[in-house]
């Protein structure tokens, strides 16, 4: 079988990549970060759904990006603001990086194990221009992941980026999900942390909204 990292965080995106790439027949090797985020309880959620597809490995990696803080998901002196679905400024919540960080450490465990194929569960529709969730950021990231790995730019086995939902809503995805039978009771979405999904972040709002247009249940309640 053919090797993939999975950049599995613990939420609803992550989730139906890692479900998806298993259903293409790759051996999954799921990769997640605890990267000092306030919402370290998708963490659990992510050691919940690699157990329960039971791919071949699940690996945490610590990377405290809290830091140096920048956003309020990493800096404790920062609020997380209540959720407007119709915003069109990058909110507080973006990470300085997050992606391109994950991704170089990703391709890092592709080149290790001799995966080929990486994915990840950006979408750049639902989201208010996170740069790092965009087509032309993933495309970029192959081509510098690429030039910067012996396995690209040496031994003519490239690494592929799959971003399948960077074009689809979120709605979409979750009715892929469905058809793929995503646990979605195991997945957590919400910026605060806690016991339960706050239901006012921004990260809550666009999962209730595409919840209600996929027509789906959200277990997770």
């Amino acid at each position: 079988m053919k090797k993939a990292v999975v950049l599995l965080s613990g939420g609803l995106d992550s989730a139906v990549a890692l479900y998806l790439a298993q259903s293409q027949g790759f051996d999954v090797h799921a990769i997640s970060f605890d990267y000092g985020q306030r919402h370290n309880r998708e963490l659990e959620a992510a050691k919940s759904i690699a157990k329960k597809v039971k791919i071949s490995n699940h690996q945490i990696v610590t990377l405290k990006l809290d830091k140096w803080g920048g956003s309020s998901l990493t800096d404790s002196k920062l609020e997380v603001e209540d959720g407007n679905v119709e915003r069109t400024d990058i909110p507080v919540t973006y990470v300085p990086a997050r992606n391109m960080v994950f991704l170089s450490v990703a391709a890092s465990l592709a080149e290790a194990i001799g995966a080929q194929d990486i994915f990840i569960g950006v979408s750049q529709v639902d989201y208010s221009g996170y740069v790092d969730c965009r087509q032309e950021f993933i495309d970029g990231m192959e081509k510098a992941i690429n030039l910067g790995t012996v396995m690209g730019a040496e031994k003519n086995q490239p690494i592929k980026i799959h971003a399948p939902f960077v074009n689809k809503t979120k709605a979409e995805e979750i009715k892929l999900g469905e058809e793929l039978g995503v646990d979605f009771g195991l997945t957590w979405s919400c910026y605060r942390g806690g016991d339960k999904p706050c239901g006012t972040c921004d990260s809550c709002l666009l999962r209730a909204k595409a919840f209600a247009e996929a027509g789906v249940i959200d277990t997770s309640l």
